[in-house]
């Protein structure tokens, strides 16, 4: 298990120089964003605008902070999403815009390459988490979490997990992880 804290996230800016990401992963490792099979990070979204488009990419985004966006993908219909909404998946290299809500937002996307890897997303309040055989387990921070009543992970800090490992997090009635599995 290796834990990657928050203020350790490799920052750099968006492809459309409008904002800036925090890497949390990237597989392979040191894969460039041109060459990467799956991508995982976290942005702050503080104005309306279009989102950089990555091409033969899958996105999944999740709204972390604030009050949320309207998403507009070319050839779907517009769809709200909140911090409560569930994962929604989306073509990357469709043109895509942002309205926000009621100001800006913190968002946690994870982008796969078609053709070479995939994603699944699920929000989970209890029981441990076990990695699979193969492919990436990433444990995300939702709110602080301990393990035997010791501190283990801040706020948006995560977990990589090694293949068949298995990991049990003491959370608060309130609090939640993102377990994000690549394959």
């Amino acid at each position: 298990m290796k834990i990657l804290r928050a203020s350790d996230y490799k920052h750099m800016p968006w492809k459309n120089g409008k904002g800036e990401t925090a890497e949390i992963a990237v597989f392979p490792p040191d894969a460039s964003i041109e060459t990467f099979d799956c991508r995982i990070s976290m942005a702050s979204v503080v104005e309306d605008g279009a989102f950089s488009t990555f091409d033969n990419v899958d996105r999944t985004l999740i709204v972390l902070d604030g009050e949320g966006i309207v998403l507009s993908v070319e050839g779907s219909n517009p769809v709200e999403l909140r911090p409560d909404s569930p994962p929604h998946s989306f073509a990357a290299d469709a043109p895509t815009t942002a309205t926000l809500l009621g100001g800006p937002i913190t968002d946690l996307n994870i982008m796969t390459r078609r053709g070479k890897s995939e994603c699944s997303v699920r929000r989970q309040t209890a029981k441990p988490v076990q990695a699979g055989d193969e492919g990436v387990t990433l444990v995300f921070a939702l709110d602080e979490c301990t393990k035997g009543g010791l501190p283990l992970l801040a706020r948006y800090d995560s977990i990589n997990l090694e293949p068949g490992e298995l990991v049990a997090l003491d959370l608060n009635e309130n609090a939640a992880i993102l377990v994000i599995e690549v394959h």
